[in-house]
């Protein structure tokens, strides 16, 4: 399910976590499944991001929103 947009504001390499500013300005935190189900490589603080989600809310995926 697609969920909501907003810009990366922590970005952890190692643990590839990290949470996302909402354009309502609620920050998300996501998990590393959540990253590697977007077969992204990194992470810029500022970027651009879309958060699909579960029917319960869980953050399953994040990717570019130009990204399918």
């Amino acid at each position: 399910m697609i969920g909501m947009q907003g810009t990366v504001a922590t970005f952890d390499d190692g643990s590839r976590t990290g949470t996302v500013l909402l354009d309502d300005g609620v920050e998300v935190a996501f998990p590393a499944a959540a990253f590697d189900a977007s077969g992204l490589r990194h992470l810029r603080l500022g970027q651009r991001v879309r958060l699909d989600h579960d029917d319960v809310g869980t953050i399953t995926k994040v990717t570019l929103p130009t990204f399918p």
